[in-house]
């Protein structure tokens, strides 16, 4: 009992037959396919059964109300006998013309002897003509048909009847009888023909639906099997889609998808050397400093300092590669949350040019800021004096033996520009596409003299996220030039100032300070 239990029903079968999941594309498309052609041949013969006999009543009905109106046109005409021969003998079909007493003026019969209106003609107005004729008259229609049971033949008999009027006060009735019977002969004719062309059909359909779904499933097939071959690391395959449009555009976006993750994994290693090396340089630096300290200059207070001070530096370093770096994570995976508050254009460069006093005393760095007339902004204050840092750092880093860099400010209607200029290496034109894009570093610098080598990824993350246009423009060996955009900058005003140095800041437009 179990075992009949377990078997599907019939429905469940069929939902199994057209499962994708279960079948391959080619196979679902071969059976949706046959399926509609069997349809379609389904409907034909119903059609046939059901609806034929209806439909040829309709069309001799028409076809006698028709041959009507052409008498009733005709029916002045000096050539109407002619009329009515020709269409007598056209359409297979028994014709009277009489007057309102009955009288026969035009005959013309191609049924034989054995019709309705052959047998009233020669009665002298039998009982199917008077029956119309009453019709006629007491009715609103402009026809009257009756259906008849042709006892000779076993079959049915069809007499359709208008009045003609001449225009001068004379009528004339017009009988027009047509076999309906023959249906059963043409039935026959289109159902042996029918037969034929199922079988035909039955034919070209299976092999048409098996060459049109192997045609349409294979450019999506051969892509498969290519993505087959690029999942299991191979980044040198090329995704071929041809014959339809959205085949092509789907073999465009994988070429692409492809193309980016190929970027993205060598990126990657690009980090894990470039990461593994500036965590390996400070590590290497506390643990032999520290070992100094320990075996060398513990007991000498100047040299203990001094190499307690280059751990701590080294220790900064290390915490700061490893801050980037959870702040990229965050920035890429959109958990950072923007604090926008309104703030000076002014107050945030004098705030960032504060942490490179050390820089330019010690080492000799001549930074210079152009200010422009004091805007308002709306951003985040800090992630932005983080983009301010990160651009200036590069800067240092790649600014080569001038030690120039200038930043400027530029007031253009209601968008305030900074660009941070260097006059140091450049960047080739190979490399400006590429040069926020995340784990990019440059191959012109040693080991940075501040930051974490990460921080043109940032900036891009934290721009992007305020949708400020941003970039770079370069020239190899002749520096660079980073910029990017505040685009809802408004003007300064008396209470939305709070150092009380407005005037001094309006005195001082366009005024060249060196920091």
């Amino acid at each position: 009992m179990k075992r009949y239990a377990d078997k599907p029903s019939f429905l469940q079968s069929i939902k199994n037959l057209f499962d994708p999941k279960k079948h391959s594309l080619s196979t679902i498309i071969w059976l949706y396919f046959t399926c509609f052609s069997l349809f379609i041949m389904i409907m034909m013969w119903v059609i046939q059964f059901l609806f034929l006999d209806t439909y040829f009543r309709a069309a001799k009905i028409r076809n006698a109300e028709e041959i009507c109106i052409e008498i009733e046109d005709n029916i002045k005409s000096p050539a109407l006998n002619d009329v009515i021969s020709s269409l007598a003998f056209k359409n297979g079909v028994c014709i009277v013309v009489t007057d309102m007493s009955g009288n026969v003026r035009y005959e013309e019969n191609n049924l034989g002897r054995f019709s309705f209106l052959y047998d009233d003609v020669y009665k002298k107005y039998g009982e199917s003509m008077y029956k119309l004729r009453s019709k006629l008259i007491k009715g609103d229609d402009k026809y009257a048909t009756e259906l008849y049971k042709n006892s000779h033949f076993d079959s049915d008999e069809l007499i359709c009847a208008s009045i003609a009027d001449t225009g001068d006060g004379t009528q004339y009735i017009v009988y027009v009888e047509t076999a309906i019977e023959p249906v059963t002969v043409t039935s026959k004719l289109f159902n042996n023909q029918l037969f034929f062309i199922t079988v035909i059909l039955i034919e070209l359909s299976f092999i048409t639906a098996i060459l049109f779904s192997r045609k349409i499933s294979r450019p999506i097939s051969d892509m498969n099997e290519t993505a087959k071959k690029f999942g299991m690391g191979d980044m040198d395959v090329e995704f071929n889609g041809t014959g339809y449009k959205e085949v092509a555009e789907l073999s465009d976006t994988l070429n692409h998808a492809k193309d980016e993750i190929s970027k993205v994994s060598n990126l990657r290693k690009d980090l894990v050397a470039n990461v593994s090396h500036d965590l390996r340089t400070p590590l290497t630096m506390i643990k032999a400093y520290a070992e100094m300290i320990r075996d060398l200059s513990g007991n000498n207070p100047v040299k203990r300092e001094e190499h307690i001070n280059i751990i701590i530096e080294e220790s900064d370093r290390l915490s700061s590669l490893v801050n980037d770096i959870l702040e990229l994570s965050k920035l890429e995976s959109a958990n950072a949350e923007l604090n926008i508050r309104e703030f000076s254009v002014h107050s945030i460069l004098d705030d960032v040019m504060l942490r490179y006093k050390l820089l330019i005393e010690r080492d000799g760095y001549n930074i210079r800021v152009f200010k422009d007339e004091d805007r308002m902004v709306k951003a985040d204050y800090e992630k932005m004096s983080q983009v301010l840092y990160n651009f200036i750092n590069n800067a240092v880093n790649y600014s080569g033996d001038s030690k120039d860099i200038e930043v400027k400010q530029i007031n253009n209607g209601t968008s305030v520009r900074i660009e941070i200029v260097d006059h140091g290496v450049g960047i080739s034109k190979e490399m400006l596409p590429v040069i926020f894009d995340r784990y990019y570093r440059g191959d012109k610098t040693q080991r940075e003299v501040v930051g974490s080598g990460i921080g043109l990824s940032i900036v891009k993350g934290i721009l992007k996220s305020h949708s400020m246009p941003f970039g770079v423009i370069s020239e190899e060996g002749k520096g660079s030039v980073f910029w990017f955009e505040f685009t809802n900058a408004s003007h300064m005003s008396d209470s939305v100032a709070t150092d009380g140095n407005l005037k001094k800041r309006r005195q001082n437009k366009n005024r060249t300070e060196k920091i």
